[in-house]
């Protein structure tokens, strides 16, 4: 997917350095950490929706053998500071465990600690809490009524944060307009489950005066928001970031957690840990993410053009606010998609309700619009009698358009999704699948060809923060990077951040690797800690093979720098006139006049004498990226470079449905992918497929379902399905590559790929399939039972289509 010798070691094939560990069984995750003597917590959990506590006994845990100590929300609330709440709502405070308050069923309200886990867990089922059950609401719509219960009262109400943008001549293109069309889509909450659940070990040094933890996490500012809100220095909290992360997809946030632990860890003077068990993460552990409604309405012409669009998006964050607001500020960096719509109105509304909180799940809000948009071209294709495809060719951004400025004020990089698109239905190949979809038909089943084309917008500005937080500035979320080459000539790379699966040792090894022209399996890289690394935010928003890739290449370039300047200084010859050849540097005009690495290394090292004047010894560099385009605040109309890069892919679904039981086979499924140049291919592609069954399962299986009483009834695997390998179908991936010109190789990201058009495509699918019979489905996941419900409320007389026996 690059030029023919572009490269020597990107986009190259090659085994990913963190396999060996992980296939030889010597991965160090967070639960591996073995401390000495350490105590164990285990929680109380609210049972209610809505509860006063009026008090708390503690007595009969506290005789129990092995436990030291109850810790009440009471006692943390005094001793601590309340976790940020994202967005400029100073009366919504939260705390690791409520106090005088629990707003949703499986809310933490005291902490068990005892020499064992099990020890914990008897412990705190001896914790009595006398409860007084308060009115609640778990409805949205319901919440934002001005009688309804409130969930912070101090705050006013149950709307934490709405803003309506207006980007572009809305009102006029609506007028003018020949057809308006207007739906609603629902996606339903789920989350990414990993296999891991959220583990964190503190161990409190009094003679020093540092808090270390090990934690399986990915979050930004982490260590920063951790010593904060415990009433520490920055410098007394370090955070081990050499711990492997069994999977996050942005869930792996775990402050609450952090913070107990810690806070119990100084009190108690000795080293706690706290893995949560299935129950807690599913129900209390910040895990689930978006639970949004989107009413939109499209002003298109006779052709199909879609010219505008006003979309209302109303998302159920839970009881409490983190970063969850903001994942309705990501889309704002692509809420036109791939087309050519001139203007937009976007009211995006966050409402709190007594569920259990959000959190960032992958993506960050952006696959549920790219599903709400791609549902309304499939709308509006069937209204004008329209091939869906041809539809969105009329539509799609033309690759001699870019760079391509979007109505909210983000500038598209590169792409050429036409080409993407048909390399897709060429592989599919798009003949084939109809004749196989009629094929599937005749025999009595319902079947249906999906498509989706949607971007993945990369980089992971902070541009979204003050958009929603006028009093939050920040403007810059760098990474950076440290490289050194030792005396024996072997190169190190250092990097401040935690890695859950992206392969960010294959990252930075291949790209130092590639400057220094040095094989990168030479080449070691290593986790720093908080105290000794480099700023970082972590890989969040599809960001680190463009700001980590960045930040190494950048090191490795003043490292070849320096050493091209020891060779000039040595040679007596002008830089210009000298080649850097792996690592050696040779005479342009004269091969016979070189000095080889070792030489190089040796002499800056050892030979000051021999360093050009006002040169340090030595071979070590850092190099700190800011995101490309970005630090600049939004303009007062909400216009604003989100992010940087815009991969792009598309989707190709061919589907049947057996509607005597609403069960879904799928017979064929084609992405085609552009990320730019790809660093690692093999990586892409394991995300790109993981990402295709994360969406598989938001589309047809998973949703954390609630009571009327607010209980949750998907809290084990019985209840929120996951796919299986039965269920994901073989998944044939075309890569495409337009260069960005923003970083660089010409990368863009790919964490989130799969993910942010594969519901789209599915739910396409699906409705093209029951279109025939009059039904269609516009709420996800499409389960048997909301197939076969569908089916049953279709309004023509072929719903049941008679099935050949054989």
């Amino acid at each position: 997917m690059t030029e023919e010798g572009k490269f020597r070691y990107i986009g190259r094939h090659r085994r990913a350095v963190e396999h060996r560990r992980f296939v030889a069984g010597k991965g160090r995750y967070a639960a591996d950490i073995q401390l000495p003597d350490p105590l164990h917590v285990a929680i109380v959990a609210s049972p209610h929706a809505h509860a006063r506590i009026r008090s708390i006994d503690a007595a009969a845990a506290l005789a129990m053998p092995g436990v030291h100590a109850v810790l009440t929300g009471q006692e943390l609330c005094e001793h601590s500071d309340p976790m940020l709440p994202g967005v400029d709502a100073p009366q919504v405070k939260r705390y690791p465990l409520a106090s005088e308050v629990a707003r949703y069923a499986g809310e933490w309200v005291a902490a068990v600690v005892a020499d064992s886990r099990a020890l914990a867990e008897d412990a705190a089922e001896a914790v009595v809490v006398d409860y007084e059950p308060i009115d609640h609401v778990v409805d949205p719509a319901a919440a934002m009524e001005p009688e309804a219960p409130r969930v912070h009262p101090l705050h006013g109400s149950n709307v934490i944060f709405r803003r309506v943008f207006n980007w572009g001549e809305v009102d006029t293109h609506f007028a003018q307009a020949p057809h308006t069309l207007s739906y609603r889509v629902h996606w339903a909450r789920s989350a990414t489950v990993p296999i891991e659940t959220f583990a964190v070990s503190a161990w409190w040094n009094d003679a020093t005066g540092i808090l270390d933890v090990w934690a399986s996490i990915q979050m930004p500012k982490y260590p920063d928001l951790l010593a904060k809100a415990l009433r520490l220095p920055g410098n007394a909290v370090r955070v081990h970031y050499d711990v492997d992360v069994g999977g996050s997809y942005g869930v792996k946030r775990g402050i609450k957690h952090s913070v107990l632990v810690g806070y119990l860890a100084r009190k108690l003077g000795r080293p706690v840990r706290f893995i949560e068990d299935r129950l807690e993460n599913m129900r209390g552990g910040d895990m689930q993410g978006p639970d949004r409604i989107f009413d939109v309405t499209l002003a298109f012409d006779g052709s199909g053009i879609v010219k505008s669009m006003r979309m209302r998006a109303v998302d159920d964050i839970g009881a409490y606010s983190g970063r969850a607001p903001l994942q309705l500020g990501k889309p704002v960096g692509a809420i036109v998609g791939p087309y050519r719509i001139a203007s937009v109105e976007y009211d995006a509304v966050s409402v709190m309700t007594n569920k259990t909180p959000q959190e960032a799940v992958r993506g960050f809000g952006q696959a549920p619009t790219n599903y709400a948009i791609e549902t309304g071209m499939d709308k509006v294709a069937r209204f004008l009698g329209l091939d869906r495809i041809e539809l969105r060719r009329r539509n799609l951004i033309g690759r001699d358009e870019f760079p391509y400025l979007i109505p909210s004020g983000t500038t598209y990089d590169s792409g050429d999704y036409a080409a993407v698109l048909d390399k897709a239905l060429d592989a599919a190949p798009l003949a084939r699948i109809l004749a196989e979809r009629d094929e599937l038909r005749q025999r009595g089943l319902l079947a249906g060809v999906g498509v989706s084309t949607c971007l993945e917008p990369s980089g992971g500005n902070s541009a979204f923060e003050p958009l929603f937080n006028p009093k939050n500035t920040t403007t810059t979320w760098m990474d950076s990077c440290l490289v050194r080459i030792d005396l024996s000539g072997s190169v190190t790379a250092l990097m401040g951040t935690s890695t859950s699966g992206q392969a960010h040792e294959t990252l930075v090894s291949t790209v130092v690797g590639e400057i220094l022209q040095r094989d990168p399996d030479g080449i070691r890289v290593l986790h720093a800690d908080s105290l000794n690394a480099l700023p970082s935010n972590s890989p969040v928003g599809s960001r680190m093979a463009i700001m980590l890739g960045g930040a190494a290449a950048g090191a490795a370039k003043k490292l070849r720098a320096k050493l091209l300047r020891v060779a000039a200084h040595n040679l007596g010859m002008p830089e210009d006139q000298l080649i850097y050849d792996g690592g050696d540097i040779v005479s342009k005009t004269d091969a016979g006049r070189r000095i080889g690495w070792d030489s190089l290394v040796e002499i800056a090292h050892r030979m000051f004498h021999k360093l050009p004047e006002g040169m340090e010894p030595g071979l070590q560099e850092k190099f700190v990226w800011e995101v490309p385009t970005g630090g600049k605040m939004p303009t007062e109309d909400g216009r604003v470079q989100m992010y940087p890069c815009h991969s792009f892919e598309s989707h190709v679904v061919l589907a049947s449905i057996d509607p005597e039981t609403g069960k879904t086979t799928f017979h064929r499924y084609v992405c085609g992918h552009d990320c730019g140049v790809m660093i690692s291919p093999d990586v892409v592609h394991g995300m790109t497929y993981g990402g295709i069954a994360h969406g598989l399962g938001a589309a047809m299986m998973e949703k954390f379902a609630f009571s009327e009483e607010g209980q949750l009834l998907a809290g084990t695997f019985m209840d929120y399905l996951l796919p299986s390998a039965l269920e994901v179908p073989a998944v044939t991936i075309v890569d495409h590559c337009t260069p960005s010109p923003l970083t660089e190789f010409g990368q863009k990201g790919s964490g989130e790929a799969g993910y942010l058009g594969s519901p789209a495509a599915i739910a396409s699918a699906i409705n093209d399939a029951l279109a025939p019979v009059g039904a269609s489905i516009d709420a996800l996941p499409m389960t048997p039972q909301a197939i076969w419900g569908a089916l049953r409320q279709a309004s023509t007389p072929s719903a049941f289509p008679s099935r050949e026996r054989t």
